[in-house]
């Protein structure tokens, strides 16, 4: 069962120098996911709240829901596009990339290609030491882009097959496996609490973690498959519920060397309730900020989950524009 701590993100933040700026672009427009307005918001927001992070968002061309919450929108620093029937490429789309640290992808399944220059620029902005994070859906994102594919190690649908590369997980003896059998790639059972174990306990990002904690309600991503070149399973997920899909452990927490670039890979984080888990938020927040210089500042919260029990904090969304 899930804890609530009804404490505001930025009195949990921690004192961080005022000089210690890392510059974050998050890039959204397009996702499968109703939520993602929403959840870039409080990204950037849990961001900010650190005191170590400058966030900006570029957003391409989108179809927005008017049932939605459209306040968020301003919230995100980003206001309302043309209503388009369905994704498709925003030959405008092009963020000076070079500008920051590390970006984030908040991008989905539906999002749209991007202008092949936009894709020259993100692959040699990764290439020559810049940080990538991606977030859930963004690693359904943009199958026929074969750098993209290695940027992720391990995506899934949009077609993805053995063509791919292989499935990789842990079996239920704790042995890393890399299996090139065919079959489809990306699929989940039903939104749950389930538990996340550690793999790489000296990697700076889960460093301090327990061996086994849990998420709140989220889903468990399963039979991934990509690449998975140069690629680091940080943490695996256990899907308990009744509509589990494999009965193995399977990666929710990577990171992925890409040139000079460092990845962070999350599968965690499906929607408003998920983001709000301190195992979200901590893994989150460490990972962008390793993917940006390769060192974790950030102590693992006081209210971490444990095994047995998750924890979450109730979002508040800043007033005015973000």
């Amino acid at each position: 069962m899930s804890r609530t701590i009804l404490l505001p993100t930025l009195l949990l933040a921690l004192t961080l120098p005022a000089t210690a700026q890392i510059r974050v672009l998050i890039v959204d427009g397009q996702n499968n996911h109703v939520v993602w307005p929403k959840s870039t918001v409080m990204m950037k927001q849990y961001l900010e709240d650190t005191g170590l992070f400058t966030v900006d968002v570029r957003r391409s061309a989108y179809t927005w829901n008017a049932d939605e919450e459209a306040d968020f929108l301003p919230l995100a620093g980003a206001g309302p596009s043309e209503d388009l029937p369905k994704p498709q490429p925003d030959p405008d789309f092009a963020p000076d990339f070079a500008d920051y640290d590390v970006v984030i992808s908040n991008f989905g399944w539906q999002a749209a290609p991007w202008p092949k220059a936009t894709q020259a620029a993100f692959d040699a902005f990764v290439k020559n030491g810049g940080g990538f994070v991606s977030v859930h859906a963004a690693d359904n994102s943009f199958p026929e882009w074969p750098a993209y594919n290695r940027m992720i190690g391990l995506g899934g649908w949009g077609g993805r097959d053995e063509s791919s590369g292989p499935y990789v997980y842990y079996d239920n003896r704790g042995e890393l496996i890399r299996d090139d059998s065919p079959g489809k790639g990306g699929i989940h059972g039903a939104q749950h609490e389930f538990p996340v174990t550690v793999r790489e306990k000296d990697h700076p990002i889960t460093q301090g973690m327990p061996d086994t904690w849990m998420t709140t309600a989220d889903e468990c991503y399963a039979m991934m498959r990509g690449p998975a070149e140069n690629l680091t399973v940080l943490a695996t997920g256990k899907d308990l519920s009744d509509t589990a899909p494999t009965n193995r452990h399977e990666p929710v927490l990577m990171t992925v060397t890409y040139g000079d670039g460092r990845i962070f890979h999350t599968t965690l984080g499906h929607d408003t309730q998920s983001i709000q888990g301190v195992g979200f938020i901590t893994s989150f927040l460490r990972g962008v900020e390793w993917a940006a210089t390769g060192e974790v500042t950030q102590e693992i919260p006081d209210d971490f989950p444990t095994a047995d029990e998750a924890t979450r904090r109730t979002f508040k969304a800043a007033s005015g524009p973000r």
